[in-house]
């Protein structure tokens, strides 16, 4: 494409992307080709975003070669970062009593989970206290040093059930115990409750614990209304991506979705290994 400025039509056009198995290669990157053509759309007026249950902090890493005008949806939603001036905007943390109520629930079916507090200077403590996995104790060395998160490892603090700011319980490990503490905050809160497959390890899940209503699909609405968006298109691979789906116009999957997204999909394109969503969106902003 030529570098020139985008048409108006095309710049209305809003584009958001998961990350982990969508935009991201199986090594959890984004890769040049992508970063190059996302960025050269994005300087020409091009609205192209990501939503992910990441935090800033990993973010911010994984974007660090890609320019994008729009903040960043984080958390599934709990929160806007916005990359040009560094701070979380439109945050929708966990009540204190809510936070009790999840922590709680976990603990009883044996699950550590990993509680995420909003620091004002928009920083991430991150409290874990308990026995830590192999996978979990990864997941933790994985993120150590990043600007934007402090892990509190196994401290006196991290034994609360209430917890202030709370933006987000997260937790790893097997299926069948996340699946029965999502199930019973689901039948005893209104809080918003995310239970799906780990994209790195099959046999293994994930549950998120979310402040009620926070979503994808929320987060990516109020996102074009804001900006005037006149269609959205989303892309993505596994069950968290579904909301978001059901509020976009054109709802697309990379082959290597999960069966329940590849059946939602309007359109299916390649895998994620092969630049296949910063292709599609050149092809169709080409169109314009």
């Amino acid at each position: 494409m030529a570098n020139d400025m985008l048409p108006d039509d095309a710049c209305r056009h809003l584009f958001v992307t998961d990350l982990d198995g969508t935009l991201l290669t199986n090594d959890a990157k984004v890769s040049r080709r992508t970063a190059h053509i996302i960025s050269d759309l994005s300087h020409r007026g091009a609205m192209i975003t990501v939503a992910t249950a990441r935090t800033p902090a990993t973010v911010d890493r994984l974007l660090q070669h890609t320019f994008t005008r729009l903040p960043a949806i984080v958390m599934t939603g709990a929160a806007m970062w916005d990359r040009r001036h560094r701070i979380c905007v439109d945050i929708h943390p966990i009540s204190t009593a809510s936070s009790e109520i999840a922590i709680s629930t976990c603990r009883k079916y044996g699950i550590t989970p990993f509680i995420y507090t909003l620091a004002p200077d928009s920083t991430l403590d991150v409290y874990i206290n308990g026995d830590i996995t192999p996978r979990e104790q990864k997941f933790i060395d994985d993120r150590l040093g990043l600007q934007l998160k402090r892990f509190h490892i196994n401290t006196p603090e991290g034994l609360r059930t209430g917890f202030e700011n709370n933006m987000l319980i997260f937790a790893m490990g097997e299926y069948d115990r996340l699946e029965q503490a999502a199930d019973e905050l689901r039948r005893n809160t209104d809080l918003a409750v995310s239970f799906y497959p780990d994209n790195y390890n099959p046999d293994a899940a994930l549950l998120e614990i979310l402040a009620p209503n926070v979503s994808k699909a929320n987060a990516i609405r109020n996102l074009g209304e804001r900006i005037g968006a006149t269609e959205i298109t989303v892309f993505g691979d596994n069950l968290n991506d579904l909301s978001m789906m059901s509020v976009a116009d054109h709802a697309v999957a990379v082959a290597n979705a999960q069966p329940h997204v590849l059946d939602r999909a309007e359109t299916i394109i390649g895998p994620n290994n092969a630049d296949s969503v910063a292709e599609y969106i050149n092809d169709i902003l080409s169109s314009y």
